[in-house]
């Protein structure tokens, strides 16, 4: 049997008043759409008088299969951190266990592009796609008409029900981190938050906010800044909690790179760190422990999530029906030597 593109019509025996896809097979064949997928593929686990039927109409309706190549997509908005490169690290790990090959793109406007780069991809034909870059309803829609599965790394919006994601206990990650710096006796905390509307980012200001409530301390919303990821805007958020009127003991970045800004900003005032201003920061990727001194951080497991997302995108591609279309893997504290009990000239309670 010869196969081609789903959905590009039938021959004369079908019916061409309906579009011939792998659903419609499906539905007509009275089973699941895995099922049908297992059968394209010519996999196990489905019986005998089961794969006739559907063999008999995949024949009757001219359906033909489409030429997947065997690719994973891996999409950012725009690929320029080392944030980036531990995701393309997970990524690359299951695709050679797997013997797939990877496609990196990105979603960034390109006024001198001809084609979107959704259009792009949905012609490469990859075998599925782990997405970065916040898709739109519509790129969502364009993926799943031509059946191409997709997984959401780590959402920065709320997404609707069913669509299939990896993200990180973000909430439980901002409360470790104020919640260690409250046992070391700190009581000004400052934050330097992300961006409101992006979802981790209001979750970790979320988590920092009720360990500092749970310890019996109010947060205070001059020691909270809110602004973009990147160590000069964290740099530009420090100075300004640095050298006010009641400058904080600690500060708690949204992430590392923001964190490498408070450092700068510290030298800058002439803070010590850890002796005069404790730093705690979020995502530990390896520069973390290079930085002096190294810091503390919160560590998302930003490679395992990879993984995750792209063991969850083939088993989708192959058909397979996993049991969670939702994965959260957990933050820890990783404690270096950024963080120490607040000095005594600082007006800090110290602890015990």
């Amino acid at each position: 049997m010869s196969y081609t593109e789903p959905g590009e019509g039938v021959d004369d025996a079908g019916d061409p008043s309906r579009p011939v896809t792998i659903s419609y097979i499906a539905e007509t064949a009275g089973v699941s759409v895995p099922t049908v997928s297992k059968v394209i593929n010519g996999r196990s686990g489905v019986s005998a008088g089961t794969r006739a039927r559907v063999e008999a109409l995949l024949s009757e309706f001219g359906y033909r299969r489409a030429n997947r190549r065997n690719l994973v997509e891996l999409v950012f908005s725009r690929l320029e951190d080392l944030w980036g490169m531990e995701i393309i690290r997970g990524v690359e790990q299951v695709a050679r266990e797997q013997r797939v090959g990877v496609v990196l793109t990105e979603f960034g406007p390109r006024p001198d592009a001809v084609a979107s780069p959704i259009d792009a991809t949905v012609a490469r034909r990859p075998a599925c796609v782990v997405t970065v870059a916040q898709l739109s309803q519509e790129q969502r829609d364009q993926l799943r008409a031509k059946e191409i599965p997709f997984v959401v790394f780590d959402p920065t919006v709320e997404l609707p029900d069913g669509v299939p994601f990896v993200g990180a206990t973000n909430w439980a990650g901002g409360r470790s981190a104020a919640r260690h710096l409250i046992e070391l006796g700190h009581r000004r905390i400052g934050m330097v938050a992300g961006p409101d509307h992006v979802l981790c980012c209001r979750a970790r200001l979320d988590g920092y906010r009720a360990a500092l409530e749970g310890a019996g301390l109010t947060p205070h919303p001059d020691l909270v800044i809110r602004t973009e990821l990147t160590r000069e805007h964290g740099r530009a958020a420090a100075l300004t909690l640095l050298t006010g009127e009641h400058p904080p003991t600690a500060i708690f970045a949204c992430n590392d790179l923001q964190a490498l800004g408070v450092y700068q900003a510290a030298r800058e005032v002439g803070a010590r760190i850890p002796q005069d201003l404790s730093v705690v920061g979020f995502d530990d990727l390896p520069v973390a422990a290079l930085v002096d001194p190294p810091l503390t951080t919160v560590h998302q497991p930003l490679a395992e999530m990879a993984v995750a997302a792209t063991e969850l995108a083939l088993a989708l591609g192959r058909g397979e029906a996993p049991a969670r279309v939702g994965i959260e893997l957990a933050t820890t504290l990783t404690v270096r030597a950024s963080t120490a009990p607040p000095s005594r000239d600082s007006g800090a309670v110290a602890p015990g």
